[in-house]
């Protein structure tokens, strides 16, 4: 991506001290955006002031919620792009609090996007959304034509947030595009517990030595994505006319949970996995394998995954025993 294309130009991150917000904002920085980092720094949520300890002087950082359109009204008003990342993909959480997981990420959505109608109507807005608003399906690869069947009450939200943003560029005229990411991973996740994915917390047992437990026979599939690449297409979704008013999937490498769990014990040397029932918790929010359908997005755009899951793996696991002090506590 050529450095032209970014220099100076304002743009705003919400939940920009979280995981995939802050591997944006070095991306930016190192681009020469004028970037602002939004974050509520809601606990449990993954922001974290080490993530952009590098770049700490060369970002604008404002704590607040996009759930406050006061301040939301003032935020937007100059900005050229927004990527609102901000919001809660806690599925587990939402089992017993529905209400937080609404409010942030639909009340949150239309906060942002009232602002924008009437502060700043020529942003482009780009929002991050996820492969469980598809829930269960019977056939893989999945496209963007699948009809949502979201198992999840955090699942319905994000597809709802989803709705708002296509229905502002289409009615208000608001450019935006929406992408439904599947298993991220990679450096400046929070690593504390795993109710927002299992994949960290795959890593944070393996490099403390422990065993993974599996569910199942541990063949089901996931698609995993490493965040550098998620944040080349948020950029390329950015910069395209395009991309108005679309939605696209993205797509990694597709492996099984046991897989992946073989493949962290063999570049740490450490760790072990167990094969376990499935406990009946979970069993009811179990979506089955998923493989994105990534062909709309690299049709458009010429996006496509670069980084290999070893190669992936290898560097996130380098990462976290470095700085591991700074995600376990």
């Amino acid at each position: 991506m050529k450095n032209e294309a970014w220099a100076g130009k304002k743009v705003m991150i919400t939940g920009g001290l979280g995981f995939i917000g802050s591997n944006l904002a070095h991306r930016l920085v190192e681009l020469g955006a004028d970037v602002l980092l939004v974050d509520a720094m809601v606990p449990g949520f993954g922001g974290n002031y080490f993530n952009i300890q590098d770049i700490i002087d060369k970002v604008k950082i404002n704590y607040c919620d996009t759930r406050d359109h006061y301040s939301m009204k003032c935020l937007v008003r100059d900005k050229e792009v927004i990527f609102h990342l901000a919001g809660s993909f806690n599925h587990i959480r939402t089992v017993n609090d529905p209400w937080t997981d609404l409010e942030i990420n639909c009340r949150g959505s239309l906060s942002l996007l009232e602002a924008c109608r009437n502060q700043n109507p020529d942003v482009k807005v780009i929002y991050a959304g996820h492969r469980g608003q598809y829930g269960r399906v019977e056939k893989t690869p999945i496209n963007e034509e699948q009809v949502c069947h979201p198992l999840q009450i955090n699942a319905v939200n994000i597809m709802a947030a989803e709705h708002y943003h296509i229905l502002y560029n289409n009615v208000h005229e608001i450019k935006t595009a929406c992408l439904r990411l599947t298993n991220t991973y990679g450096p400046r996740h929070q690593m504390q517990h795993f109710e927002q994915g299992v994949i960290n917390w795959f890593i944070h047992l393996v490099l403390e030595n422990r065993v993974v437990p599996l569910f199942g026979d541990g063949t089901q599939v996931r698609d995993l994505s490493y965040v550098d690449d998620v944040v080349e297409a948020l950029l390329l979704a950015a910069l395209s006319d395009e991309t108005n008013g679309q939605v696209y999937n993205l797509g990694g490498e597709p492996t099984s949970l046991l897989d992946l769990a073989k493949l962290l014990i063999e570049i740490t040397g450490k760790g072990g996995y167990n094969l376990m029932e499935y406990p009946d918790q979970y069993k009811l929010f179990e979506v089955g394998d998923y493989i994105a359908d990534y062909s709309k997005i690299k049709q458009s755009l010429g996006w496509e995954p670069k980084v290999s899951l070893r190669e992936g793996m290898s560097r996130t696991l380098d990462f976290y025993t470095k700085y591991r002090k700074h995600y376990w506590t």
